[in-house]
């Protein structure tokens, strides 16, 4: 459903100072494009806190820092006469937007409310008659923390990095009360490096590939029809939320041994793990008995073809302060959707040598590396939007979205531990819905864990919760298949 149509005109009360530059202006192309069918997104992120929630010091603070963001303090207005959507700055009632609901403490399985609350903020969207976001706190006890909050945003408010550092903006180091966290930043920094005669020639060559791969996927290229792939309208089911947390030293002990970047560590986990599943669930739809089947017994069929609309920053610098400083003094340039993404396979199959997986996942992504893809996806949405208009632009999208299998982010999380105004955080887990997918999976680093979140839609995946399992599994299986083949190598 387009919520844009849905939008009307509001009285509103306007504010000097520097927050309000984009008074009146209209969303970007990318914001706007989150308004359309089938992209109309919102990004969820839950934090777990390990005391107990102090909701008076959280609501005031958060309340005291979201005022001055121009984004979070205005309305988006639908223009009738030119069909676009405006900013419209207004005063906000921040008990519309910070929920408390009243929970019974003695409540007989709080991890399942706590599961289940999350999941229903997908059955509905934000009132477009205020801001698009709000955060629920949720004062209760469970296995693993002493409360949790839910920041909700649309994503027309900013893409997973710019909301990240909204975020961690109001944090703290808990070590040291005065200083900013710090996102993990590469020594090999840069888009696209030409490193011998050839690079650019394999530049241009993967970029063609891609951009063809692009146009075939908009046009009819589809997946395989597999038990991960959604069916028409997912994008309008509610999603169920889960995570599995793993040890970052032993996805570093895999990078050393092999040689590869955290990410490709992280992308072979997770075509290993979509392996494993898919396995299992094509045993069972084959309804093979378990007395009879055999862990390594593969039942995927041959050549499938499972992809992922995997997201890039374009941003040159992941820097918090510096990000921080540009939005405070009201200049927008580094906030924004400032994102592209690439058309990613995944080659699935069960593998004798489980490093395998890590290999061709680095295959895969050093030449989506050495591609112009990510620029062309992102500037493509303007080219077409100026020749067509952004219903176009909106199909597009929706097109290739739905003709991939999911959605796969990685956004980088603080290397220390974090206090959100005195709470120190166990966890710290984005995710979205809304998206045509029925599956998404997001990877975060926080401390000396990386986490994987989905997304899932249960009508598609019953069993989220065994997807996580055997992400995990994965991840043990490589991960002592590497320790192995170093042993052997340095008898």
């Amino acid at each position: 459903m387009d919520s844009s149509k849905g939008m009307r005109h509001i009285k509103t009360t306007t504010k000097d100072g520097p927050r309000f530059r984009e008074e009146h202006q209209p969303l970007s192309p990318m914001a706007r494009l989150f308004h359309e069918p089938g992209s109309n997104v919102y990004v969820i992120t839950i934090m777990g806190c390990k005391t107990k929630i102090n909701i008076d010091v959280v609501k005031h603070n958060t309340v005291h820092s979201l005022n001055w963001h121009p984004r979070f303090s205005s309305l988006q207005v639908f223009d009738k006469e030119t069909g676009s959507i405006r900013w419209v700055p207004t005063n906000i009632n921040f008990d519309d937007h910070v929920i408390v609901p009243k929970i019974d403490p003695n409540i007989k399985f709080p991890d399942k409310f706590v599961d289940d609350y999350i999941s229903n903020l997908s059955k509905s969207p934000i009132d477009n008659s205020k801001p698009l976001w709000d955060f629920h706190i949720l004062d209760i006890k469970t296995a693993e923390d002493e409360g949790t909050g839910i920041f909700r945003f649309h994503h027309s408010l900013g893409d997973g990095l710019s909301l990240m550092t909204l975020f961690l903006s109001n944090t703290r180091q808990s070590s040291d009360i005065n200083a900013l966290p710090t996102l993990p930043v590469s020594k090999n920094s840069g888009y696209i490096k030409f490193t011998s005669f050839w690079s650019p020639l394999q530049v241009f060559w993967n970029s063609i590939v891609a951009v063809m791969m692009f146009i075939f996927t908009m046009l009819f290229l589809k997946d395989t029809e597999t038990p991960l792939k959604g069916s028409m309208g997912v994008e309008n089911r509610p999603r169920r939320f889960v995570r599995k947390t793993v040890s970052l030293a032993d996805v570093k002990v895999v990078k050393d041994a092999m040689n590869v970047t955290l990410n490709d560590v992280a992308l072979g986990v997770t075509q290993a793990g979509l392996s494993t599943y898919l396995n299992r669930r094509y045993g069972e739809i084959r309804d093979v008995d378990r007395t009879d089947r055999h862990d390594k017994t593969n039942f995927i069929p041959k050549n499938i073809r499972l992809r992922a609309t995997f997201f890039f920053n374009l941003r040159a610098t992941t820097r918090i302060d510096t990000l921080i400083e540009t939005m405070k003094t009201g200049n927008m340039g580094h906030w924004g959707n400032q994102i592209g993404y690439v058309l990613l396979p995944f080659a699935i199959g069960l593998k004798s040598n489980p490093l395998d997986y890590v290999k061709e996942a680095k295959a895969v992504i050093d030449r989506k590396k050495s591609s112009l893809e990510p620029l062309y996806t992102y500037f493509v949405v303007y080219l077409v939007l100026k020749l067509f208009g952004i219903k176009a632009v909106g199909k597009l999208n929706h097109n290739v979205f739905f003709n991939t299998t999911l959605w796969f982010s990685n956004v980088p999380g603080p290397e220390q531990e974090i206090t959100f105004y005195g709470h120190d955080l166990t966890y710290i887990a984005p995710s979205c819905y809304g998206q045509p997918n029925a599956l998404m999976i997001h990877i975060l680093t926080y401390m000396d864990k990386m986490m994987f979140v989905i997304s899932a839609d249960e009508e598609t995946i019953p069993d989220p919760h065994r997807l996580c399992d055997d992400l995990e599994e994965s991840l043990h299986l490589i991960k002592t298949t590497a320790l192995l083949r170093e042993n052997i190598k340095n008898k």
